[in-house]
């Protein structure tokens, strides 16, 4: 479709079928967004989390820390401050705890951002389209009772159709908005089970001696 037709397309949908194609655009925009936030943030990268959890739990406390700087990821940013809390002994391990938990809070939320507006435009696409159409079968049924007996039934249809165009475009945006949202809100939850995990291994892991340590 060129951009002669696309324009012809949507003012035949009127005010409600631009609206969504606005919708659309956003949409697309937030789930390309959304992605390649989720992959700078390591959401499906715990390799090396992994890792320093079993080194924390053989008493290689260091290392464990060590394998954790730099890293970025959502794991590693929570496992690497529950490690700090876990050693700093400035806090009990009730408040360390604590303090644990408000920083996974603070990860989760900023891997959160931008799901609400997903879950937005997924529940009011379809609502804007079924009111473009209802506004459509309003001003072909009003056509039809102007005309009188001399109604033509092919414009009836025609009029018709082109309401339910708005219903078609709100749903064709509103599913793939569903599916991402489904989608993102997955690979979050299983990060959210694996920061879980680590954070109560880490602070389960018995107090071990350091090597080099003295008794």
């Amino acid at each position: 479709m060129d951009m002669t037709g696309l324009l012809e397309f949507l003012q035949r949908g009127g005010p409600a079928l631009w609206l969504i194609a606005v919708l659309s655009v956003v949409t697309l925009a937030l789930i390309l967004w959304k992605t390649w936030r989720l992959l700078r943030s390591g959401a499906w990268a715990g390799q090396a989390t992994a890792r320093a959890v079993d080194l924390w739990q053989a008493g290689r406390r260091d290392e464990a820390v060590a394998t954790l700087e730099g890293r970025r990821g959502l794991r590693a940013r929570l496992a690497g401050a529950a490690m700090r809390n876990r050693r700093s002994g400035r806090l009990p391990e009730p408040a360390a705890r604590e303090e644990t938990t408000r920083e996974a809070k603070a990860i989760l939320g900023e891997a959160r951002s931008g799901l609400r507006a997903l879950e937005l435009i997924a529940t009011i696409a379809p609502l804007v389209g079924l009111l473009g159409t209802v506004l459509g079968m309003i001003d072909a049924f009003q056509a039809l009772q102007e005309s009188g007996n001399r109604a033509d039934p092919a414009i009836l249809a025609g009029g018709i159709w082109e309401a339910l165009l708005t219903t078609a475009a709100g749903m064709a945006v509103a599913i793939p908005a569903s599916i991402a949202l489904s989608w993102f809100e997955s690979v979050i939850d299983r990060a959210q089970a694996d920061m879980e995990d680590a954070a109560t291994r880490i602070f389960t892991a018995p107090d071990l001696a350091e090597p080099g340590d003295t008794a």
